[in-house]
């Protein structure tokens, strides 16, 4: 009977997740082995600091300070150290090395994954990184894999935990942003300098990363038009309410022109990759999740609709994440064969913001006189965009005795541009008091 084989694997970084993956590695020695073909052997692990205290016990033998010497040794290494630096000098050495590479870091393969995929190729071994894009949710390898013999036309992703946890408790309990904030701090959600998760930027990288793999082009950050949720009100989330809207904040990839949209509006041919607060018709899947989970959707031409969802961040479920790529790259290893390529054989540009293709929804304070829903319809018509719904409501203010009026219009589809051009006419009107909201929707 042949002896099997035996893989070192190094570790880099013993944060939430890398301490879970290490514990993974050595109690579910057994069963990893049996589904890999060989050994996993924790070789060693990372850090900066050996004697930083850790919520799982693990042998302090296998803490080091020195990762370059913890790479030239590996067979694969598993980078979960996040940043740019040194994580990128690290990845690049373990490939030139002959290692496989499962990383998480999400910022670096959105920034310079065309590289890293460059020298994965160069050097015959396989780049993993299913842990970087929501979690434990299996979406990266369907994407890649199961979907490749298809034509994916958009993504709709939930991909921040923290921002979906905050926008779901201002819907469910009608609390303002600063106190839904605090409370995901509190729960441990949110960090306690939130930027990276509120202002969108987590999910940006995300959605280049998702881009990417969708239509078979590279993507990078500075494609991913961006917009974050800390100008989203109480009142935004009580309007989109009282309309059978919610609001999320959604990670959007679709191609548009000819090859994309079916609505008719004429945009030049590219994929518009954005991330922005969204409302969506509370009967669309993604209304539903709720909390800090995730969730993406995705629209194919033979597909159809499909739906991934489950938890996007935590020690545990991201290390599911991790240890299925790891086991994936080590079975290429025993078995001899070539690192899974990345497809770039799709050259589609990356639109600019004013090609998106997508409905708004617009709040107006406006005077309450006869001709103003005629003057605002008309602007609308100049501008090329349809109306799809209007509501008006009332107030009166009987202390001076003049009525005022909220419009909350819902348009059809149409370009960004046209759109926006449409708000801006419509600031301009002298019956205007105030645009009190202006937010993109998504799934009408």
């Amino acid at each position: 009977m042949t002896e099997m084989r035996t893989l070192k694997v190094a570790l880099l970084g013993c944060g939430n997740v890398g301490a879970q993956v290490a514990r993974i590695l050595i109690d579910d020695a057994g069963m990893l082995a049996s589904r890999a073909g060989a050994r996993l052997e924790l070789a060693g692990i990372a850090v900066r600091d050996v004697d930083a205290p850790r919520d799982v016990d693990l042998p302090r033998e296998l803490f080091t300070t020195d990762a370059d010497a913890l790479v030239r040794d590996a067979d694969l290494v598993i980078e979960l150290m996040g940043g740019i630096e040194p994580a990128r000098t690290l990845i690049l050495a373990a490939m030139r090395n002959g290692a496989c590479v499962i990383t998480g870091n999400k910022a670096l393969v959105a920034k310079d994954g065309p590289t890293l995929h460059e020298e994965a190729d160069k050097a015959g071994v396989q780049l993993s990184y299913e842990a970087a894009v929501a979690g434990a949710i299996p979406i990266l390898r369907p994407i890649r894999d199961s979907l490749s013999g298809d034509r994916i036309t958009r993504v709709l992703g939930i991909v921040n935990g923290t921002t979906n946890f905050i926008l779901d408790q201002m819907d469910t309990t009608g609390a303002q942003f600063a106190d839904a904030l605090a409370e995901a701090q509190r729960l441990g959600y949110a960090e306690a300098d939130p930027t990276a998760d509120v202002e969108g930027h987590d999910a940006a990288s995300k959605a280049a990363i998702l881009a990417s793999l969708s239509f078979h082009t590279r993507f990078a950050l500075e494609d991913v038009y961006c917009e974050g949720i800390s100008s989203v009100t109480a009142a935004d989330i009580a309007a989109a309410k009282d309309a059978g809207f919610v609001i999320k904040l959604l990670a959007i990839a679709e191609k548009l022109g000819a090859e994309g949209t079916k609505t008719g509006t004429k945009t030049d041919a590219g994929v518009s990759v954005r991330v922005h607060p969204t409302l969506l018709p509370r009967e669309h899947p993604l209304a539903a999740v709720h909390g800090a989970f995730n969730a993406v959707f995705i629209e194919a031409e033979n597909a159809g609709e499909l739906m991934f969802y489950g938890q996007g961040a935590g020690g545990k479920p991201t290390a599911s994440a991790v240890m299925g790529d790891l086991v994936s790259a080590a079975r290429s290893l025993v078995l001899d064969g070539p690192g899974r390529a990345e497809t770039t054989t799709g050259q589609v540009p990356a639109a600019p913001i004013s090609a998106a293709v997508t409905s708004y929804y617009i709040g107006l304070d406006v005077a309450d006189q006869p001709g103003v829903l005629a003057r605002i319809a008309q602007l609308f018509a100049e501008h090329g965009v349809s109306i799809e719904t209007m509501r008006q409501t009332i107030h009166r203010d009987s202390g001076s005795q003049t009525e005022s009026a909220e419009l909350r219009i819902v348009t059809h589809r149409a370009s960004e541009a046209a759109l926006a051009a449409t708000v801006q006419a419509v600031k301009g009107l002298d019956v205007i008091n105030t645009v009190t909201s202006v937010l993109r929707v998504e799934g009408v």
